[in-house]
């Protein structure tokens, strides 16, 4: 039911209001002070609150703040008397939707109404949208139904109830800090601190005292002792994104932590006992860095206790559909459209694309065409130019080489594994051929 409540101390004006109000299939409550009104906000779920400036016992405009502060999602016009501009700024700095002339056509509430309802519909359905997804906190969270995806889950699931390190490979934009969130929440820890830090995204000189802290005077500048992200994640988790970008000095305190469960602040001659499960993550080659002297070898095989590599976007290519309808949800919700679907040449374009950037490539890329589409239906035409002419080109390839026997006979594998859910035996069974021919030919075409 949509619910509005009327505040104002005049009887007539607010039975008059409360009549028009209730004729577009409103349900009205009323209040004649404030005390009333807060009353009135604990007992019902008020969508909407018209509220006088002034009041026997107080001013609209302060209590429109009170009531925002408690009840974000309600939307609150105001009623300001003589066209008091003041009391209209300041109503609407404090959260207020809107503000009217008290006594002005009565014509002009209904649609103020309906549009301050709309707002709070808007933002409630987003918040249950976000609270559905469990956005970014548990497995289930986890889009995907791949073969490659789902082991990549299991042996994440594994992992999380025990309180070994963890290092999440894989490209950038695979959702690496995704799958960290969601291990704390599946570990003994999930009631205590996630915290993450981008080890690329602060300088080599700051970024110590961000994860451990400093006391007072350490340096210029640090006018007061600093809690570390260290000191935060205390008997949680935190997660080290990028760590590869560490520098090498930093590297061997982290080592240090690891080891003994203590670190020293920047400037403190005392050790800080810590208990915190760390998650680490990097796109890039470690043994890779380690043979060029740009990461210790000791902390790897510390880090890499438990290590797990996360699957590209184009290697799971049944799942580039799913994310983009998920992707098209979130965003129509939130630019408050009606977008149904996709064109199956849309959807075949995003299949053949190559996503670089993986998840986060294709959420910008769905989030930019459900801002420009004006329809209920995205089409080819709104997709990047890149990922465009990707399309083409895979196509002009395509036909090019159907002609060509083994990449029949490739297509033709394919489908029937598709068919039969990856389930080999029963794919030899339906080709006719023996199993042993089916993994000979599937290691020739490099199906997985």
């Amino acid at each position: 039911m949509k619910n509005v409540l009327i505040i104002d101390d005049e009887d007539k004006l607010r039975n008059l209001l409360s009549k028009i109000i209730s004729y577009e299939g409103f349900e009205v409550f009323q209040a004649e002070n404030s005390k009333t009104a807060l009353k009135k906000m604990e007992q019902f779920d008020i969508d909407v609150i018209i509220c006088d400036v002034k009041l026997p016992d107080g001013n609209g405009v302060d209590l429109s703040k009170e009531l925002k502060n408690k009840y974000p999602l309600t939307e609150i016009i105001l009623l300001t008397a003589y066209g008091n501009i003041p009391d209209g700024v300041q109503a609407i700095k404090n959260g207020a939707f809107d503000y009217i002339t008290k006594g002005d056509d009565n014509n002009k509430i209904i649609p103020l109404v309906i549009r301050a309802f709309e707002k709070v519909e808007l933002a409630k359905r987003i918040l249950r949208l976000e609270k559905q997804l469990g956005e970014k906190y548990s497995f289930k969270s986890i889009l995907g139904t791949s073969t490659q995806i789902i082991k990549t889950i299991d042996l994440a699931k594994k992992v999380a109830a025990s309180d070994t390190t963890v290092l999440l490979t894989g490209e950038t934009g695979t959702g690496k800090e995704v799958f960290a969130q969601a291990i704390h929440q599946e570990s003994n820890r999930k009631n205590k601190n996630f915290v993450a830090i981008n080890c690329s995204a602060i300088s080599k000189e700051l970024l110590e005292s961000e994860l451990f802290g400093h006391k007072a005077g350490a340096f210029s500048g640090a006018i007061k002792d600093h809690k570390g992200l260290f000191s935060e994640a205390n008997n949680g988790t935190i997660f080290l994104d990028e760590i590869g970008e560490m520098a090498l000095g930093l590297q061997a305190k982290l080592l240090r932590v690891i080891e003994t469960s203590e670190f020293f602040k920047v400037g403190d001659s005392k050790p800080t006992k810590i208990d915190v499960r760390i998650i680490a993550a990097t796109n890039r080659d470690l043994k890779k860095e380690i043979e060029e002297g740009n990461f210790r070898e000791d902390l790897f095989y510390r880090i890499s206790a438990f290590q797990i590599a996360l699957p590209a976007l184009r290697e799971r290519v049944c799942d580039i559909e799913l994310f983009a309808y998920h992707f098209l949800q979130l965003f129509s919700i939130k630019a408050n459209k009606r977008i149904e679907k996709f064109t199956d040449d849309f959807l075949s374009a995003l299949r053949q694309y190559q996503w670089k950037g993986n998840i986060r490539e294709l959420r910008n890329v769905i989030e930019r065409c459900v801002i420009m589409t004006d329809g209920s239906v995205i089409s080819t035409d709104l997709l990047p130019v890149e990922v465009k002419q990707n399309a083409i080109s895979s196509h002009e390839n395509k036909i090019s080489s159907s002609f060509e026997l083994s990449n029949a006979e490739k297509f033709h594998i394919q489908k029937v594994l598709n068919y039969t859910n990856g389930n080999k035996t029963k794919t030899a069974e339906l080709l006719g051929i023996a199993i042993t021919t089916l993994y000979r030919k599937l290691s020739e075409y490099k199906i997985d």
